[in-house]
């Protein structure tokens, strides 16, 4: 199952540069996972600052 991204991303963009399929990217109000890319490491939640990244 693939991670998102919820509400509380402040866009910094610290799980882009840690995702090793380039599965997450800005989104309109803030980053946002592929799901069809995400290869569900969960490389991204470990380096979110505040904890806006779970599974889906």
């Amino acid at each position: 199952m693939a991670y998102k991204i919820n509400d509380g991303c402040v866009s910094c963009g610290a799980c882009a540069g840690q995702c090793p399929a380039g599965a997450i990217k800005e989104g309109e109000t803030h980053y946002e996972i592929d799901a069809d890319a995400c290869l569900d490491c969960g490389a991204c939640a470990g380096t979110c600052p505040t904890g806006s990244i779970e599974e889906a």
